[in-house]
């Protein structure tokens, strides 16, 4: 499951960048990013944690950092749609000079799981 999570991630990050990066294998596409599957991990990770705390609002932000790779990035709450949340993630691959801007949308699903939605 965990496999399938990061998986989902994964492509609904890169969805956001553009439609090109569909056609582009995973492996490829992390190291075009510079981040490697350890930092998807722990931006997953945060954003659950972020989701976790109660209501979601607009505005609400969790910083991460991958101690092992020096990636970092930001999570904010851009807006809220019903069941649904608007992630605004701003990453920053280890060396790299500035951040990119991700976004990626996630719905509440009825037992309270949050799921990557397109």
């Amino acid at each position: 499951m965990k496999a399938f999570v990061y998986t989902a991630l994964v492509a609904a990050l890169f969805l956001g960048v553009g439609g090109i990066a569909q056609a582009k294998p995973l492996s490829r596409i992390i190291a075009e990013m510079g981040l490697s599957p350890a930092d998807f991990e722990v931006l997953n990770d945060t954003s659950n944690a972020l989701l976790s705390t109660g209501t979601p609002s607009v505005g609400q932000e969790r910083a991460w950092l991958n101690q092992d790779t020096g990636s970092k990035g930001t999570i904010r709450v851009q807006s809220v749609q019903g069941n649904c949340v608007i992630l605004q993630h701003f990453v920053q691959p280890e060396g790299a000079a500035q951040a990119r801007d991700i976004r990626t949308r996630r719905c509440k699903t009825a037992d309270g799981n949050w799921i990557l939605t397109p």
